[in-house]
């Protein structure tokens, strides 16, 4: 039975032939710093793809804040414009 690996679609032969050769290529001292420098490089994309979103959440959250405290004002001063006519009608 071949079980095929879903990040890059290889299959446990080929898997284990691409170790070896990074084996080879690297050497066992080496691959253990490689993959904390490799941990570390995946880290900062994560944290930096998270600041974009955050960033992105709170420019659409402000859109809608400065939307909603327009329609607020423009339903003060329709509120003021009616208040003022019935004054002025009163005084009449």
């Amino acid at each position: 039975m071949v079980q095929v690996f879903l990040l890059f679609n290889i299959s446990g032969g080929e898997f284990i032939i691409v170790a070896l050769l990074f084996l080879l290529l690297f050497g066992p001292k080496q691959i253990p710093s490689m993959a904390r420098s490799a941990a570390k490089l995946i880290k900062q994309v994560k944290n930096a793809t998270n600041d974009i979103k955050r960033e992105i959440l709170d420019s659409a959250e402000d859109q809608k804040l400065t939307e909603v405290k327009k329609t607020i004002k423009d339903g003060r001063d329709a509120f003021k414009e009616v208040t003022d006519s019935i004054k002025r009608g009163t005084k009449l």
